[in-house]
């Protein structure tokens, strides 16, 4: 097949880094099995668009700053028992994002809701789609520090347009009027056109209580509630059950 360095230099500046990377092994391998250069072309290209893939993936996950060992592959279903597993699965398809549907996971600490939320953003990721995630009140930082540099605008319009957002940690403590109406702002923007994810400690019943009147509250529960899938979980702490578990036994 021929010495390959002349070719490095003109693969790195076509940005073929995918095919630069396999050259060498399938160049051996076409060798060994006689492949057509039909064959061993098709092999590069593969190579080539599947590199880009993991790359685009990488960046997708590295955005919407997701843990990596939160995915629903890593999520302990026998601990977590009260979980609806099927409505989970189905979840992770994302077809729930085709639909412009919404989730919540609800209550207690420690029952593996924030890790059933970065599994589904995991899922988005590798379908290409694009994530926000945010702890709520994390968001609200942002939000209120960009806003000091005129930049606020610029980040509503990521959340308004991301493929999901994903907002951990909501309705943790009582909202005040600019809050809420950047919230009410990301939730219509979306309402039909993209879906949210939502965890929290509180019922649903709760959460009206914590905006700053009733007007404002009915706006965004009622965009919200629409169209969405609620899985509450129950038992006992996930944490805890862990660590009972790798606690040495007492003499």
């Amino acid at each position: 097949m021929g010495n390959t360095a002349e070719l490095a230099p003109q693969l790195r500046a076509l940005k073929l880094s995918g095919m630069l990377d396999t050259l060498e092994m399938r160049l051996l391998e076409a060798e060994q099995g006689q492949l057509s250069l039909t064959e061993l072309l098709s092999m590069l290209l593969t190579d080539e668009l599947e590199a880009r893939r993991n790359r685009k993936l990488a960046r997708l996950i590295k955005h919407a700053h997701l843990s990596a060992g939160q995915t629903l592959e890593s999520f302990d279903f026998d601990i977590a028992v009260s979980a609806n597993r099927p409505l989970i699965r189905d979840l992770a398809t994302c077809r729930f994002i085709q639909r412009s549907e919404n989730v919540f996971f609800l209550g207690p600490t420690g029952l593996g809701k924030t890790h059933l939320a970065q599994a589904l953003a995991h899922a988005a990721c590798r379908r290409y789609l694009t994530v926000e995630f945010y702890k709520f009140g994390e968001l609200i930082s942002a939000l209120t520090k960009a806003e000091l540099t005129g930049s606020a605008d610029r980040l509503l319009r990521a959340l308004c347009k991301s493929d999901l957002v994903v907002l951990d940690e909501f309705a943790f403590k009582r909202l005040e009027q600019k809050t809420a109406e950047w919230l009410y702002m990301i939730v219509d923007s979306r309402y039909s056109t993209g879906s949210i994810i939502l965890t929290s400690n509180r019922s649903l019943d709760d959460w009206p209580a914590i905006f700053p009147d009733k007007v404002m509250a009915n706006a965004v529960m009622d965009r919200l509630a629409h169209n969405a899938h609620q899985i509450v979980l129950k038992g006992e702490s996930y944490r805890k059950k862990k660590g009972l578990k790798s606690e040495p036994l007492k003499e």
